[in-house]
């Protein structure tokens, strides 16, 4: 949940005995238990950040330059939520509730398969979202077990949900309270969208699955992410930080599908970690942030490329991005002063809320628009310099063997044994004071600040945790040196905070494993399990059906949304990354364990299928709802919806923005999956329009504005920045809407169109 005004969910959190009661007044009694639907790359040897190809792997490529074959399935749906009157899912920020659509968002689906055993696959899944989510998952899983006997074989062991981390989605379909109290509580719709797109995702991959190979390669990409938490990565051993000439993790690792039928393309899947935190708090308008722009780019590209099949799906998945940041152009001191904000707790004169981060775009008024553009567009060039240097230098996927395992490990009280030899355990979850101070991506409120290790300030703030859950002696020294500020783990009224049962998972096809992390992974815990996993894989010949040496990528947050994972010595400094590490000093130590003590289950001879472990809890049926729906639509007298009230001129120069607004209803009557609000439409020598531009494109801005609550009345204002991709000719700008009767509630279809104009 992260980044830009933590605090405020801290603020509805203040009287915590008092929210519910608070609510219910101003909104009535919550809807409860009615929902019920069906549906160098990366590792740490030594330099280099990942051991994925060597001089002595070179014999073994020649000898097997095509690589295995597998079955391959690439699957892309919409699951765009509502656009407007909802909390958007990231910053934690009340005030920033949806105004309107600059892209929709995404699920891209990869499956691999064994040609040889149909129950040997695994879907890999890249939604545009803030994180994977255990409900989200549990209703992935249910809506793939309606489809009938021929999708029986994605269950809970291979199906891995991954979130970009975008902060610039609709909000409210969360699993746990805490995230669900700036969005005052939990939207069905906004849910049922995620969960419904998914599974198209994997039904199109599925049925789109026929024999190709897979190929590997990586660039360095030097100029889309730094770190944001240095004062902490500093604490990590001087001897460990010398093996990375980086301070972040700076290789793109990718994927190619090819099919066998024709040799074309069919999709990528990279791997590169940037917080999706380029959009800023400030910003109303929903999208997918830099990875979105990323993917968008590349699979416009591949439409012109003739190597690349239709349909082409590129997926950008998140890495190991906790202490990552895409404002590459460092935080500084909004408060007049413009220096940077203080190493060591990022304030600005002691406090945390005028210390933001900069991205390549600072100073423009744009809430960042540009700045993730440019981001995006960043990772989209390194991606496609991977992919067309893949002819020389890409390293064939090999081996037979197709695995996956999952399970569910407690971590409220997990004990394990360090390879030290020492006893360790974890905790139940907590959130640290520095959690409510926030990041340079998005600061905090009130007195909060990084770096703290003590009491807060304001001992309000004592009494706020204790009304929560009051951490008893033994949860205080587990959690030590973290200060408690909301004991999250042991609050379970009206139901869990958040989650203390973690999801272990790991995919493998050939050389290449996918450690599926449910957390954020700072830049040294990810190279640490990443090198721990490769480790484990060489010494146990792991993948010996393969001639060469293994490949570890981490991806995530994924399944669920376990907020931070931190080294134990940043989690000593107790910046951001460490107090929202929730499980204490041996959280990322625990993972490790539990991922290797499962890691035997996707070798070459593994035919055994992982123990389940103890379930979450679905809190679909139980969460809470105070977001009121759409009651109905009204327009002025003598208006008409879809009618043009500021009409296009007559013609613009290109790179021109085009602006139109129309009489409106309320996007949440329909959210157009697969369809679109907005489009602009070509015309033709013959009088036909062709649409050229839709909510899929980033240069077509769709807002949404009440004019008169007490009456329904709206506005939509679409505008078409002509400056990216427009080409000369003549163009329409056309809207898509949808009314709600007043007393009927029926819900009717409408369209407007502006005048014809030209752009020259």
């Amino acid at each position: 949940m992260a980044r830009s005004h933590i605090a405020v969910a801290l603020g509805a959190a203040v009287f915590a005995l008092f929210i519910i009661f608070q609510l219910c007044s101003s909104f009535g009694v919550p809807q409860v238990g009615f929902w019920h639907w069906k549906l160098g790359p990366e590792g740490r040897h030594p330099v280099p950040q990942t051991h994925i190809f060597s001089e002595n792997d070179a014999a073994a490529v020649a000898e097997s330059a095509e690589g295995s074959q597998y079955l391959l399935g690439v699957g892309k749906a919409d699951i765009t939520g509502p656009v407007v009157e909802l909390n958007m899912m990231g910053y934690a920020n009340s005030s920033q509730v949806g105004t309107g659509l600059r892209q929709r968002i995404y699920s891209r689906a990869f499956i691999v398969g064994d040609p040889k055993d149909p129950s040997q696959r695994f879907v890999y899944m890249v939604l545009d979202t803030q994180s994977g989510d255990t409900a989200v998952r549990y209703g992935i899983l249910e809506g793939l077990a309606s489809l009938g006997s021929e999708y029986s074989m994605y269950s809970q062991k291979n199906v891995a949900v991954t979130g970009t981390h975008s902060h610039s989605g609709p909000g409210a379909w969360l699993n746990y309270l805490l995230p669900q109290i700036t969005s005052l509580g939990f939207s069905k719709q906004s849910y049922q969208a995620i969960v419904d797109g998914a599974v198209l995702s994997i039904k199109r991959a599925h049925e789109s699955m026929e024999l190709g190979t897979i190929s590997a390669g990586t660039k360095t990409i030097k100029n889309a992410n730094i770190n944001r938490s240095l004062y902490a990565y500093l604490a990590n051993p001087k001897s460990e930080r010398d093996r990375y000439t980086d301070n972040v993790d700076k290789t793109m690792t990718l994927l190619k599908f090819t099919r066998a039928s024709d040799g074309k393309d069919v999709g990528i899947l990279t791997w590169f970690a940037v917080h999706g935190t380029s959009l800023l708090g400030n910003q109303t308008v929903i999208a997918a942030d830099n990875k979105g722009v990323a993917a968008y780019l590349v699979e416009q590209e591949m439409k012109s490329v003739s190597n690349a099949a239709e349909g082409f799906v590129a997926g950008f998945s998140q890495a190991n991005v906790g202490d990552t940041t895409p404002n590459v152009e460092g935080a500084w001191c909004e408060d007049g002063s413009n220096t940077e904000c203080n190493f060591e707790d990022s304030t600005c004169g002691g406090k945390s809320q005028d210390c933001h981060g900069r991205g390549p775009y600072f100073g423009l008024d744009d809430g960042g628009v540009k700045s993730c553009y440019e981001i995006g567009k960043r990772q989209a060039d390194g991606a496609l310099r991977i992919y067309n240097s893949m002819a020389v230098s890409g390293i064939p996927i090999s081996g037979n063997a197709v695995r996956s395992f999952h399970t569910f490990v407690d971590f409220s009280n997990f004990t394990f044994t360090l390879p030290n030899g020492t006893i360790a355990s974890t905790c139940p979850a907590a959130m640290g004071n520095s959690f409510a101070a926030g990041t340079s991506d998005g600061p905090g409120a009130f007195d909060f600040k990084q770096n703290n290790s003590g009491a807060p300030d304001n001992p309000l703030w004592n009494v706020v945790g204790g009304l929560i859950a009051e951490p008893g002696p033994e949860q205080i020294k587990c959690q030590y040196p973290k200060p408690i500020l909301l004991n999250v783990g042991e609050a379970h009224t009206p139901y869990d905070w958040t989650p203390n049962i973690v999801d272990i998972q790991v995919l493998r096809v050939g050389q290449f494993i996918m450690i599926v992390s449910p957390g954020e992974a700072t830049t040294m815990s990810g190279r640490r399990w990443r090198e721990a996993v490769y480790d484990a894989a060489v010494s146990s010949s792991l993948v010996s059906s393969s001639s060469t040496s293994p490949i570890v990528v981490l991806g995530g947050p994924a399944n669920s949304y376990t907020h931070y994972i931190a080294t134990e010595e940043e989690f000593g400094i107790q910046r951001y990354e460490g107090a929202s590490t929730l499980y204490g000093p041996n959280t990322l130590n625990a993972y490790i364990n539990a991922t290797l003590t499962y890691l035997p289950y996707v070798s070459d001879s593994s035919t055994e299928t992982s123990p389940l472990g103890p379930l979450p809890p679905n809190n679909v049926n139980k969460s809470l709802s105070f977001i009121r729906g759409v009651v109905f639509d009204g327009k002025p007298l003598g208006k008409s919806f879809g009618q043009v009230l500021t009409e296009a001129s007559s013609s613009y120069a290109l790179g021109s923005p085009v602006k139109v607004v129309f009489q409106a209803a309320n996007p949440r009557n329909n959210l157009k999956l697969e369809a679109t609000y907005a489009a602009v439409e070509k015309g033709g020598d013959d009088g036909s329009w062709t649409q050229v531009k839709n909510d899929e494109d980033w240069e077509l801005l769709f807002e949404w504005k009440r004019t008169n609550s007490v009456l329904g009345y709206s506005e939509v204002t679409v505008t078409w920045d002509t400056s990216l991709t427009a080409e000369a000719g003549t163009y329409r700008i056309k809207y898509f809407g949808d009314s709600k009767a007043a007393f009927t509630g029926t819900i009717s279809e409408f369209e407007g169109s502006s005048g014809v104009f030209t752009l020259a």
